[in-house]
């Protein structure tokens, strides 16, 4: 089980930078390309195919601007898609955002927050679903929570100390 990431332009990587951290730390095997709806719609098409052939299970599309990337994905696959809006200059995010969310029905494409922080959820995400059918994946994830939760609870007695 592994999950493929496309990046529409290497100038993406940092928006997806913490998420491949987080699918190392789950131990999830993923693969990295960057290719583009528009320039390259072949290489698309072609790596779609060869990462279901190598096992891909889930796709991440991290895309920015017009972002047909998570779309085109979705239309050549009936794996899951997750699809990362990045911010731009012009519009802040908000035409990828449209672009991705707004996907013809029977095409579906789930949709993570913008930037930096969708790359993340968007690991997150990846590993929920495949956790649905991997018990030592689903124990990781609920440690994971916990963890966070207990970063929480420390902020709170941290602050309180500070009264």
């Amino acid at each position: 089980m592994s999950v493929t990431i496309f990046l529409g332009s290497d100038s993406d990587f940092e928006v997806i930078k913490e998420g491949l951290e987080i699918l190392k730390e789950f131990q999830v095997p993923f693969n990295l390309e960057v290719t583009s709806a528009h320039r390259s719609p072949e290489r698309t098409v072609r790596l779609i195919k060869e990462a279901e052939q190598q096992g891909t299970k889930i796709f991440i599309a991290v895309a920015g601007k017009a972002a047909h990337l998570p779309g085109v994905v979705a239309s050549h696959t009936v794996c899951p898609v997750i699809g990362v809006p990045v911010e731009s200059q012009a519009l802040a995010g908000l035409d990828a955002l449209l672009s991705i969310v707004q996907m013809p029905k029977g095409i579906p494409v789930a949709t993570v927050a913008l930037g930096k922080t969708g790359g993340a959820n968007a690991a997150l995400l990846a590993i929920s679903i495949l956790a649905v059918r991997d018990e030592e994946l689903k124990n990781k994830l609920e440690a994971y929570r916990k963890k966070m939760a207990e970063k929480v609870e420390e902020s709170s007695r941290r602050l309180k100390e500070k009264l």
